[in-house]
């Protein structure tokens, strides 16, 4: 892990992409802004692991046969067959 002392307005940058500002020191933390391209993905530790998890638990979720084909049935369009002469 690398620890760093920076000052308000200062930053660090990841990999060339992407910039740690901090805009503000209180008594009650540190706030700090970050720059990245849109492609990446930036979230708060707690959110990440909320999304990993609700990730985990669909991807062992096993939805019942008969619920999967009455869900295409219902997404199926209905179509009329005509006869050409």
């Amino acid at each position: 892990m690398l620890v760093i002392t920076r000052k308000t307005d200062q930053s660090i940058i990841i990999d060339g992409t992407i910039e740690i500002v901090v805009v503000g020191i209180t008594k009650d933390g540190v706030r700090l802004g970050v720059n990245a391209p849109r492609d990446v993905q930036v979230h708060r530790r707690e959110v990440f692991e909320a999304i990993a998890e609700a990730n985990r638990a669909a991807a062992t979720a096993r939805p019942a046969v008969q619920d999967a084909a009455a869900l295409l049935r219902s997404q199926t369009p209905k179509v009329k067959l005509t006869r050409n002469r």
